[in-house]
């Protein structure tokens, strides 16, 4: 199956990858439009997280109505409440399979969230 590759980033991997119907966005962090990591509480980067997963999917032309599946990792599960929370905020119903895990991250930051759309080509 053909694969399309969107956007770019400093490191060897591809921001969101169409394969067929289904858009496959790359682990996604708390970065801001300036490139700059966005500090501050749990809920504040689960935002702009999410925002950056919204980016991606629309840089392969689907959006956040169509994501089936994300995989989350918290470096503190005691956020877990305060990241669901803002995730509930964004995906209202029809809500994405989802895989929660606690774990060290790569870099100073308290949320990295990967997602997996399915959306057709017209």
């Amino acid at each position: 199956m053909p694969k399309e590759c969107f956007g770019s980033s400093p490191a060897p991997l591809s921001p969101a990858v169409r394969a067929g119907d289904f858009v496959f966005v790359s682990g996604q962090v708390p970065v801001g439009p300036d490139g700059e990591l966005v500090g501050g509480n749990v809920e504040n980067q689960t935002r702009q997280v999410l925002k950056n997963v919204e980016a991606a999917l629309k840089l392969a032309g689907a959006s956040l109505e169509d994501v089936v599946k994300t995989t989350v990792w918290l470096d503190d599960a005691r956020d877990f409440g305060a990241f669901n929370k803002v995730y509930a905020s964004v995906f209202k119903e029809n809500f994405p399979a989802r895989t929660t895990a606690e774990s060290r991250l790569m870099a100073d930051i308290k949320v990295e969230i990967e997602a997996v759309a399915y959306s057709p080509k017209g």
